[in-house]
């Protein structure tokens, strides 16, 4: 076996180094540094979905007051108040308060903020980047409710409308707002979000909570359903509530009222078909039993019933539990919650209860005369998690025992499985069949798999078993080092020069020298 050369290496700074340029300042970079571009898109998110409220409020109060003859004196103090209204900021009028209001308005400006913090959203968001967002989510409200304040409050001398609590006003719009920039920034990129937390986030958590949303809109479908029944057996009553509009801009009137506090009934609705009930002034109503009670002439109460409970209603109990038990079944099927450990069944009924019991604390209030109108928000929390987790978990247990083993063929070890619905098997099947397709797998008899090069297969053939050895040895030079092309000898007197020759040892026992 001839004796392996050597490697020589030679290495020189001599030469003038290059400044290192600063990376281009941008969103992240810190607080401190925004680019033209992502400062035109924070000023979409703080100004489009409150000037678009804006200018609604402003078309439909000058509209309403055009409609009744009246001047234009009290225009300011109307907008300043409908925006407020909007917000959920409540409201004296002379000796009237106006606590129940409308949750369609206040709904549709929370998608609106919703959905422009979404869209603001960068592929690859860093802390500073969604700090923006939030601020710049914030900032453009912030501005209208002080105006509206101030308007309001010069405007108390015109018409009867008490200045509202100025703290209650501004925690009121910030709250919405968050809530707004949080939902439309975790709809977008929950994944990468939940990286970024503190903690780890478990597996069942995300999936828990899409379920809950998915349940509770299930009960608000439910509730539109009976809504829509209940209008039409009482049909009649619509139609004398409508006479009393008087013309057309009446008839506008009402239905536009009655669109506006359509999400206060569904939720009313909800709190009755849990069981609950719905106070309404000195009254209540609930599946067991209605005491009397005035309620406002607007068409969409013509679907409370006035009469004694009928004995069929508490039927109406099994409208929740399905809802329940579907929520369990789609839950059993797409994660790897188990009877054991039911983690993302508890998710689902917490999160839906808490987002109805804030529907719920929203949806009622004091109105004027009539007293308050509502339901119990804390009763409506409790009612929601009962029902959605005792039926869940049966549902739940019947997709681990019954519905997945038998979509399998009958194998009923899926519902031991930790990761039986999980996509990490999917994905190494597809790796699988990639390999398998291409030929540059082989299955050997423990079922694993041997990854080769097919460039290798001359020396695995040639040397028969016997290792290949490579050696290499470097070393660093001082002297200079001759250049063939003279042209370039100048430009290259500075620069690094690296001259290095790796020459393999002779193979053993075979023809091949120097890896030929």
């Amino acid at each position: 076996m001839s004796s392996p050369k050597t490697a020589l290496a030679r290495l020189s700074d001599s030469g003038p180094r290059v400044p290192r340029v600063p990376a281009p300042a941008g969103p992240e970079g810190g607080f401190g540094s925004l680019t033209p571009e992502r400062a035109r898109v924070l000023l979409f998110v703080a100004a489009r979905a409150s000037s678009v409220t804006l200018l609604a409020i402003v078309v439909l109060v000058l509209a309403a007051l055009l409609a009744a003859g009246s001047g234009l004196e009290g225009a300011g103090g109307a907008i300043a108040a409908s925006w407020l209204a909007v917000h959920q900021v409540p409201l004296v009028i002379g000796k009237t308060t106006l606590g129940l209001l409308p949750l369609l308005p206040t709904g549709l400006l929370f998608w609106l903020a919703a959905r422009d913090c979404a869209r603001a959203v960068q592929s690859d968001p860093t802390r500073a980047d969604l700090g923006w967002i939030v601020g710049a989510a914030l900032a453009g409200p912030l501005l209208i409710t002080a105006v509206c304040l101030a308007v309001a409050d010069d405007a108390a001398a015109v018409v009867a409308l008490q200045p509202p609590n100025t703290s209650a006003a501004f925690g009121w719009v910030i709250g919405l707002h968050l809530l707004a920039a949080a939902v439309g920034i975790g709809s977008r990129q929950w994944r990468k979000l939940a990286a970024l937390a503190p903690i780890d986030v478990p597996d069942w958590l995300l999936p828990g909570a899409r379920a809950g949303l998915r349940a509770a809109q299930r009960l608000l479908v439910m509730a539109a359903i009976i809504i829509l029944i209940s209008l039409l057996a009482h049909w009649s009553r619509i139609g004398e509530t409508y006479q009393a509009a008087g013309n057309v801009a009446g008839f506008l009137g009402l239905t536009l009222l009655s669109l506006a506090y359509l999400p206060n009934v569904l939720v009313d609705v909800v709190a009755v078909v849990l069981g609950g009930s719905v106070e309404i002034g000195g009254g209540s109503l609930s599946l067991f039993a209605v005491e009397g009670a005035r309620i406002p002439a607007v068409p969409i109460a013509a679907a409370v019933p006035l009469g004694p409970a009928a004995a069929w209603w508490p039927v109406l109990l099994l409208a929740p539990a399905a809802v329940g038990v579907l929520g369990g079944l789609d839950i059993g099927r797409g994660t790897d919650d188990r009877p054991t450990a039911p983690w993302a069944t508890l998710t689902s009924a917490g999160v839906a209860a808490v987002l109805l019991g804030l529907l719920g604390a929203l949806a009622g209030g004091e109105l004027g005369s009539f007293g308050r109108i509502g339901p119990n928000a804390l009763l409506l929390t409790v009612l929601v998690f009962v029902w959605l987790a005792v039926p869940g978990y049966v549902g739940m247990f019947c997709a681990q025992w019954f519905v997945l083993p038998a979509a399998l063929g009958g194998r009923g070890d899926v519902a031991d499985t930790d990761y039986a619905d999980d996509d990490y098997y999917d994905e190494f099947d597809e790796y699988e069949d990639e390999f398998e397709s291409d030929g540059d797998t082989e299955s050997d008899a423990d079922g694993e798999y041997d990854y080769y090069d097919d460039e290798f297969d001359d020396y695995a053939d040639a040397t028969d078993g016997h290792e290949r050895v490579v050696e290499m040895d470097g070393e660093l030079l001082d002297e200079q080092t001759a250049l063939t092309v003279q042209p370039h000898a100048d430009s290259l007197e500075n620069s690094d020069i690296v001259d290095a020759e790796v020459v393999e040892a002779d193979l053993p026992d075979t023809g091949a020298v120097d890896g030929r």
